[in-house]
Parts: C-alpha cells; sequence; structure tokens
C-alpha cells in the first residue's frame, strides 16, 4: 500500500474552517489593519493549528511583486557584516519576502552591473547593499544602477541624493570609548586601527584623535597602529604600538577581535588589565563577555541596522512613485563597562 500523499493546506482551506472569505485571511497575512481584532485572532490560531504555509509564488501572482528582495554584500567573514545580514534575514521572514544574496569576491569591485542585472531577472522588488564602505566601491555602484533599478538601500556609507542610506555612529562612539578612558585618568591612549580603506574604521580613528585633542593631548604617528579586523592582526598591532609608545596606559582597538588580540599579548607580557593598561574594544561580540577579563567595549546595533534596512526598502516598494522619500539615518552605539577597564576614576 502505497503511502498516504499529505495533502497541502490553502488559503481557501483557512478560510472555510474560521468562515470568512480568503480576502480577510489575506489580509490577515499581508497584516493589513483592516480586519476585526477577534476575527484577526481566530484567522491566526487556525494557520497555527493547520500549518498553513502561504506561497509566496502565488502571492506574487495575485499582488505583481515579487515578495524577493536582494542583497549585494561583501565578506561574510567579517563579524560585524554576517551579524548586519542575520538582521536583514529575520525581518525579511517577519515581513513575508523572500531573499536573493549575492556575495562579491572582494571589496573593491570595478564592475558590478552584472551583478544588479542579474537581481534584476530574477525580478526582486528591491535591493540591499550591505558590504561596509570601502574607498570609492559605493559611489562606483551608484555610478552603474541601470534606470529601471529597484529600489536600494546603502548601509554603513556617506550620504547621496536620492537613496536612503543607513550607517551606525562610528565617529560617537570612538569619542565614547576615548572620553571613557580619560574620564578615569588614562590619557595615554593607544589607538589599533581598522583597516582604513573601511569608511567606518577612519571615522573610529577621526573619533579618537578628535577626543584626545579636544582635552589636549598631543596625537601622533607614534601613537596608534593598523591591524587587520583579526585576533592575531591584533595581537601584532599591540606588539608594534607597545614598542613605539611604551608609556601608553591604555588601548582602544577599533574591534573586539584586535581588543582580544591585545588581552592575549598583555597577558603573555605579564601585562596587567585594567591595572596597568585599560583596554577598549568597538562592536560586543557575543564573546567579549567571556574573555578574560571580560572587554568593556562599544556595542552597535547590527542587527537592527539589517531590520531597518529591510524595514526601509518594503516602505518604498510599497509607497507610490511620488511619495517615495529619502532618508540618511545614523544608529547610536553603546559603552559597556566591563572588567578589562576600571569601573571608575580613582578617587583623590
Amino acid at each position: 500500500m502505497s503511502p498516504r500523499r499529505l495533502q497541502k493546506i490553502t488559503i481557501k482551506d483557512v478560510a472555510r474552517a474560521v468562515n470568512v472569505s480568503t480576502q480577510t485571511v489575506s489580509r490577515v497575512l499581508n497584516k493589513r489593519p483592516d480586519v476585526a481584532p477577534d476575527t484577526r485572532e481566530k484567522i491566526e490560531k487556525t494557520i497555527a493549528q493547520m500549518g498553513y504555509q502561504p506561497s509566496a509564488l502565488a502571492r506574487s501572482l495575485v499582488q505583481q511583486k515579487s515578495y524577493v528582495l536582494g542583497v549585494i554584500t561583501v565578506g561574510l567573514k567579517f563579524i560585524g557584516i554576517s551579524q548586519t545580514l542575520n538582521g536583514i534575514i529575520d525581518q525579511c521572514t517577519a515581513l513575508g519576502y523572500e531573499l536573493l544574496i549575492k556575495e562579491l569576491p572582494r571589496f573593491n569591485i570595478p564592475d558590478i552591473a552584472p551583478v544588479i542585472a542579474v537581481l534584476m531577472a530574477h525580478h526582486v522588488s528591491g535591493i540591499i547593499f550591505a558590504g561596509p564602505e570601502w574607498n570609492e566601491n559605493v559611489r562606483t555602484v551608484q555610478s552603474q544602477l541601470p534606470s529601471l533599478c529597484p529600489p536600494i538601500v546603502f548601509l554603513k556609507c556617506h550620504p547621496a541624493p536620492n537613496y536612503t542610506t543607513i550607517g551606525i555612529d562610528n565617529y560617537g562612539g570612538a569619542r565614547t570609548a576615548v572620553d571613557f578612558l580619560l574620564s578615569l585618568g588614562r590619557n595615554r591612549i593607544g589607538f589599533i586601527a581598522g583597516p582604513l580603506e573601511w569608511l567606518e574604521a577612519r571615522q573610529r580613528k577621526q573619533g579618537w584623535e578628535d577626543s584626545l585633542k579636544t582635552m589636549g593631548v598631543p596625537v601622533t604617528p607614534q601613537h596608534w597602529t593598523q591591524g587587520d579586523w583579526t585576533s592575531a592582526g591584533g595581537e601584532t598591532a599591540f606588539a608594534e604600538l607597545i614598542q613605539k609608545y611604551p608609556q601608553l596606559n591604555a588601548v582602544f582597538a577599533s574591534n573586539d577581535q584586535m581588543a582580544l588580540g591585545v588581552l592575549h599579548l598583555a597577558n603573555a607580557r605579564g601585562i596587567r588589565v585594567p591595572e596597568d593598561l585599560a583596554v577598549i574594544g568597538f562592536d560586543n561580540l557575543p564573546e567579549a563577555a567571556f574573555f578574560t577579563p571580560a572587554l568593556t567595549t562599544i556595542e552597535q546595533p547590527l542587527g537592527e541596522l539589517g531590520a531597518l534596512a529591510v524595514k526601509s526598502l518594503v516602505a518604498q516598494i510599497e509607497a507610490a512613485p511620488p511619495d517615495v522619500s529619502f532618508q540618511t539615518l545614523t544608529l547610536k552605539t553603546r559603552l559597556l563597562i566591563r572588567d578589562s577597564t576600571p569601573r571608575a576614576r580613582p578617587q583623590a
């Protein structure tokens, strides 16, 4: 006897079970407000009980929208980029959109027109450019967009007319980190930069410099060095930094992974943290609280960045052309004080 074939639940089955029209079920699925609360509750409960899964293809045919968003990204091995993508995926799921991801092989791709063409061939409703701004890559992308390109949102880049750009306050976060160290009486602050081809790395370096200059602390090339975002690169950069600047009593690393390299080398050389050396990172990796000592860091809302990108893009997709508005949005960072820095300024 052949196994019984499971019958696929349809929107008509849900409507029949609740004794409403299929249009009413559709309005609930699309989160439309014009459904009575008790009816909405019954429909949502029935959908869960019956295990109904809406068909993206059927919905796109009815509404003449693909309900697919394209994402262009690069460098998924980096924590910040992957966490941003997680936020994009979660928000797409919440809004009923599918995702088509195209990862570029490197940051400085001279021509991404073929990638745009591939996404357009898949009839995406909108595109998120989720790679970091690396030298002139974003301006190059914007200059290549075809006239019929669907709406596109850019992340972590300079504002541009006719586009929504969403970023994180890297400059302000860096100033918060350095100001906190200065408040602790640590005014010999070395800095480990990320690759300065990245806009956010340059912004963090500028924040470090300006905070010191505001307090009258001189800044020279002796006071900083450059890493590559990795823990090994952070360790190598810190070894170079303490050779150039042996008087330092604090280090601000441009990301948590490089800060881990600082902590590792400090332990190997008998440098006490935070007694001899205060250390601050940037990102708030989930593992940062479990470093030894637990890492003081600047938290950036990367998941929120990805979610906001989807919300902004869907708003453009659903708006009538005259009503489409473009925004420049900047998300705030937050200082999380842990054991790699003193908790408060010592009393006189």
